[in-house]
């Protein structure tokens, strides 16, 4: 653990979890995550200046695509620790690969006031413009604002201000890869000021948010000629299933009768694979349109794209909810 310390000062707690933005060359021709936290900052410009005191901790060292929802729920504890001990705010430093995905997951399970902010990097430290340092400092200088407070998740990338219900990771190199496809960014890093032009709505209470057990969610994504092969057994082997369908929340008409069956067995979420829009409710009839899914008893994703339709069944199902619970959280979440 290393401070940088500053009396008087706002007290933003970094955990470092690995990723891009912790990366240098192991030899052998490529990057792996080397850094630690304590390197991360001594690399950011002004740090000093901004009078903000940090405290960091190498809570993982591990490529974004190889972090668990274990990992993240012992993060969170972490945090909440942290924040009993007098930070005023978190940032979280990981790979980009799963941000969209654990930024949600520390939303849903976080319920404190102060603002956890996760941030990382295209860019590798070995790069020319690389974009660590800019976004770390960013995320910082959000995580230490009073107007972030109360807001939950965000993600802060390329000096711009996400919530973590709505951001997508949409650009595999692109340095302004997040983007919040419904609802635009809340605000952005101007001169070293985090400016907010809006504020999420609050969060509904979670019917369960302590896990209870373990949870396997599966995730299908539909496809032109899609034979449904892939549901073949996956009630024997998943508590839960999203469903990425066409458009509005669309099937092939074959699909309807394995998707009604698994329904009738473990809570089935439909959603969009668009990643943008709401999965609609009473607008087209055919079958296998949003209208008869529903009929069927699957369960609308609403506003949530496919992998955060997962995470959100994934901590229901891990706390014990049950379906009525499941559908009032996807219609309210």
């Amino acid at each position: 653990m290393t401070s940088i310390p500053s009396a008087d000062a706002p007290q933003v707690t970094v955990f470092s979890l690995g990723g891009t933005i912790a990366m240098t060359d192991d030899g052998r021709g490529g990057v792996v995550p080397a850094l630690s936290g304590a390197a991360l900052l001594a690399a950011v410009p002004g740090l000093t200046e901004t009078g903000i005191t940090v405290t960091v901790e190498d809570f993982r060292r591990l490529p974004g695509a190889s972090l668990t929802f274990d990992d993240v729920y012992e993060l969170v504890e972490a945090i909440g620790k942290a924040v009993a001990a007098g930070a005023h705010g978190v940032v979280v430093t990981q790979g980009t690969d799963t941000i969209e995905e654990t930024a949600y997951l520390i939303d849903l399970l976080w319920d404190g006031h102060a603002p956890v902010v996760v941030t990382g990097a295209m860019r590798n430290p070995t790069l020319a413009g690389a974009d660590g340092p800019a976004n770390l400092l960013a995320a910082l200088l959000v995580a230490a604002s009073p107007q972030a407070a109360g807001m939950g998740c965000l993600v802060v990338f390329n000096d711009e201000i996400h919530a973590a219900r709505h951001v997508r990771k949409t650009h595999a190199t692109s340095t302004a890869t997040f983007v919040s496809p419904n609802t635009g960014p809340l605000g952005h890093v101007v001169e070293g000021v985090p400016r907010l032009l809006t504020r999420p709505t609050p969060k509904p209470p979670l019917p369960h948010r302590q896990r209870a057990g373990r949870a396997r969610v599966a995730l299908v994504t539909v496809s032109l000629g899609d034979d449904g092969e892939l549901l073949r057994g996956l009630a024997e082997r998943f508590d839960g299933l999203v469903v990425a369908g066409f458009g509005a929340g669309h099937v092939p008409a074959r699909l309807v009768p394995p998707l009604e069956d698994l329904a009738g067995r473990i809570p089935v979420v439909l959603a969009s694979r668009t990643g943008a829009g709401s999965v609609l409710t009473g607008t087209y009839g055919f079958p296998g349109s949003e209208r008869d899914l529903l009929a069927r008893g699957l369960i609308s994703a609403g506003w949530h794209d496919p992998l955060k339709a997962r995470v959100l069944l994934h901590v229901l199902l891990a706390a014990g909810a049950t379906r009525e619970e499941i559908t009032t959280a996807f219609a309210t979440a």
